[in-house]
């Protein structure tokens, strides 16, 4: 025990008189992320939200650069100035035009210039609330009834530059309220106020109400989406002329589920 002992004893003033080693630090890599994927943790963290919202769940998506592909191709068209009003409307229900609606907004506010009213215009069967998780309670119905002033109904969302007008209690006259001067008023007034400012409405499909028809007269662009293998090619070509072919900014067909995982894989590895 004493020889054990003796090592045990010699090896702790050895230790102790010992120089200590210093720590090197080695450098590490960085990894780089976009300011949507940065701010997309934070907001997640505090607000509710549909899986819809994909420019805010998978920022660093496919169908989120997607969403930035549309942006900067209705901002930097040559063919034609950017439209300041646009509505997205689809042919019939439960092609996602309120998927398309939101995540373009969203998109377009994490820009670097553009601010964004969007607009939830249909009256009928609204979605956008359920989206950015807000209530219901007022909206676009109270301001047209003549209840409430647009300034009282406007909600701030944490998504920098990004507002929101939701569509308020379903009204029993839809029709004659989003056809009525006062809808045209303001959407007139909405993109003249601010030259930085877009407005994007979520309007209801435009083969089963009449008053798409009407809105389309008071935006500077209509994008059409279409689901993927449900809308017969001539139901989509009598929409266009139906909503005016020059103010059709593209048509987003949805559900290519297929081709995205292809491409998907394609980019993950480009990125890598």
């Amino acid at each position: 025990m004493g020889k054990i002992s003796d090592a045990i004893d010699k090896y702790k003033a050895e230790k102790k008189a010992s120089k200590p080693v210093e720590h090197v630090f080695m450098p590490q890599r960085i990894k780089h992320e976009e300011p949507e994927v940065t701010f997309a943790k934070e907001y997640l963290k505090e607000q509710r939200y549909s899986d819809k919202l994909v420019t805010i769940l998978a920022p660093d998506s496919v169908t989120a650069e997607t969403f930035k592909v549309i942006r900067g191709t209705i901002l930097y068209d040559k063919e034609r100035p950017a439209p300041k009003a646009i509505m997205v409307t689809s042919t019939f229900p439960g092609e996602g035009k309120t998927f398309v609606s939101s995540n373009l907004a969203v998109s377009f506010a994490m820009g670097l210039n553009e601010n964004v009213l969007l607009v939830d215009a249909d009256l009928r069967r609204p979605a956008i609330h359920e989206v950015f998780g807000y209530s219901n309670e007022c909206g676009l119905s109270e301001h047209l009834k003549g209840e409430k002033n647009i300034s009282e109904l406007l909600i701030k969302t944490k998504i920098n530059k990004l507002t929101l007008l939701l569509s308020g209690k379903p009204p029993s006259n839809p029709v004659e309220l989003l056809s009525s001067k006062k809808m045209g008023e303001f959407i007139k007034e909405s993109k003249d106020r601010y030259q930085d400012r877009f407005i994007i409405l979520d309007v209801p499909p435009s083969q089963l109400t009449a008053e798409t028809n009407v809105i389309a007269n008071h935006v500077d662009g209509i994008i059409l989406v279409v689901m993927n293998g449900k809308t017969p090619r001539a139901v989509i070509q009598q929409t266009v002329e139906n909503l005016g072919k020059e103010k059709i900014l593209g048509i987003i067909f949805n559900g290519f589920a297929q081709s995205y995982k292809a491409y998907n894989k394609y980019y993950r590895k480009y990125y890598q």
